[in-house]
C-alpha cells in the first residue's frame, strides 16, 4: 500500500489529488486507487507548484487525515514534456520533476504530457466510464489506442510490455486532413486558401477549432440561413483574433445542433463526426487496436448523440477492402472527465512498482 500524489496542470486551473493505492486482487490487474483528498486551485494565484502541492498537503492535514505523506507523484500537464521538465505553454511556471521531488521531499515525481495520462488513465477506467460504440472482438495485451477532440487532436497508443502497458505519444494529429467526399474537398481549398498554406492538417477539421472551421466553410458557401444567435457568437470570436476571447463558438454550434434549433449547425457538427470517425478509423489501422480504441477529450462526451449515431462508426470502418479489420476493433467513448487525473495517479502508481 502507497499514498501518492496526482495532479492535472493546466494554464487556467489544476486539480490535486492524494491518493493511496492497493495493489490489484488479480495478477497484471491495475493497482486499486482510493482517493483520499482532492482540491481544485486557480493556476495563475501561484508562482510555481511546489507552493500549492504545500498548501494542499497541509490541507489534507487539516482535513484530518491521520497520515500525509506521499512517495510519489505525476502530474499530467497541459504542454510538452521533454526530459522530465515543462515549460507551461499558458502559464510562467518552469517544471522539473527532480527539482520538484527535493523541495517536496518525494522520492521521484514524473511530469507527463496531458494526454499520455488519458492514455494511462483508460486503463482505470470501468463500465460505468465509457460507452461502447462497438463491442468488437477484444484480444488480451493487444495494443490500445487513444484519440480525444479538443482545443486540438490528441493521439497516442499502449502496447504491451511484460505485465503491464507503457504508454507512447504521438503526434497523429498533425498528419495530413484527408478528405473522403466533395465537400470535405471544397473544405480542405477553403482552408488551404483561408490560411494561405499549403496542406491541412487533420487538427485543423477535428477539434474545437475545426467546428468553427467547418461552420465558417459552410456558411460562407451559404449552405443554410445563418441563426442571429450563433452568427454574433461566431462574429464576436472572428473579431477577437489575436486577443483574449470570451465567447467559445464551438459549444454554441454544438448545443444548437443537439437541440435541432439550426441547420447550419446540425450540418456542421455532421460533418465534424463524419471526419472524426474517418480519422479514428486512420488511427485504427496504423495499430489495429484490438485492446480497444477510446474516444477522449470533452468534444465527444459532450456531444454523446451525436456520436451515437450511425455517422462516426460508419466513416471509422469505411475502409475499403481492409473494412472488415476494424469491424473487431472495440470503439469505447470516455464519459469520465477525470481520465486524465486517475492516468497520473495510474503513473506514479507505475513509479512504485505497485
Amino acid at each position: 500500500m502507497s499514498q501518492l500524489l496526482a495532479g492535472d496542470i493546466g494554464g487556467t486551473k489544476t486539480i490535486l489529488r492524494l491518493v493511496q493505492t492497493q495493489t490489484g486482487k488479480k495478477p497484471r490487474s491495475q493497482p486499486q486507487l482510493i482517493t483520499q483528498y482532492e482540491n481544485t486551485f486557480a493556476s495563475t494565484d501561484f508562482s510555481d507548484l511546489a507552493p500549492m502541492v504545500v498548501q494542499f498537503l497541509q490541507q489534507a492535514k487539516d482535513q484530518g487525515i491521520a497520515s500525509v505523506e506521499p512517495t510519489h507523484a505525476c502530474f499530467a500537464i497541459a504542454g510538452p514534456v521533454v526530459n522530465n521538465t515543462s515549460n507551461l505553454t499558458n502559464l510562467t511556471w518552469a517544471l522539473e520533476g527532480e527539482g520538484l521531488a527535493a523541495a517536496l521531499g518525494l522520492h521521484r515525481v514524473e511530469l507527463i504530457n496531458d494526454f499520455a495520462a488519458v492514455g494511462y488513465g483508460v486503463l482505470g477506467l470501468g463500465p460505468e466510464d465509457l460507452h461502447t460504440l462497438q463491442v468488437g472482438e477484444p484480444l488480451e495485451s493487444a495494443p490500445i489506442a487513444v484519440i480525444g477532440a479538443g482545443t486540438g487532436l490528441g493521439q497516442g497508443f499502449l502496447v504491451h510490455e511484460g505485465d503491464r502497458y507503457r504508454v507512447l505519444p504521438s503526434e497523429g494529429g498533425h498528419a495530413d486532413f484527408a478528405p473522403r467526399s466533395e465537400m470535405e474537398f471544397q473544405l480542405l481549398k477553403y482552408l488551404r486558401d483561408k490560411h494561405q498554406i499549403t496542406r491541412v492538417s487533420a487538427e485543423r477539421v477535428v477539434s474545437g477549432q475545426g467546428i468553427v472551421a467547418i461552420y465558417q466553410f459552410l456558411r460562407d458557401r451559404n449552405f443554410a440561413h445563418e441563426s442571429p444567435e450563433i452568427a454574433e457568437t461566431v462574429t464576436t470570436w472572428e473579431r477577437q483574433a489575436g486577443l483574449s476571447r470570451t465567447v467559445d463558438p464551438a459549444a454554441a454550434i454544438s448545443q444548437a445542433a443537439l437541440a435541432q434549433t439550426d441547420r447550419l449547425s446540425e450540418k456542421t457538427l455532421a460533418l465534424f463526426v463524419e471526419a472524426y470517425g474517418a480519422e479514428a478509423g486512420n488511427l485504427a489501422l496504423k495499430l489495429l487496436p484490438y485492446g480497444g480504441l477510446y474516444v477522449a477529450g470533452g468534444i465527444a462526451a459532450k456531444n454523446l448523440p451525436l456520436m451515437k449515431n450511425d455517422c462516426f462508426l460508419n466513416a471509422f470502418s469505411d475502409k475499403g477492402r481492409v473494412s472488415p479489420l476494424l469491424e473487431k476493433v472495440p470503439v469505447h467513448i470516455v464519459l469520465n472527465p477525470q481520465v486524465g487525473l486517475i492516468g497520473a495517479a495510474l503513473c506514479a502508481a507505475a513509479l512504485t512498482g505497485d
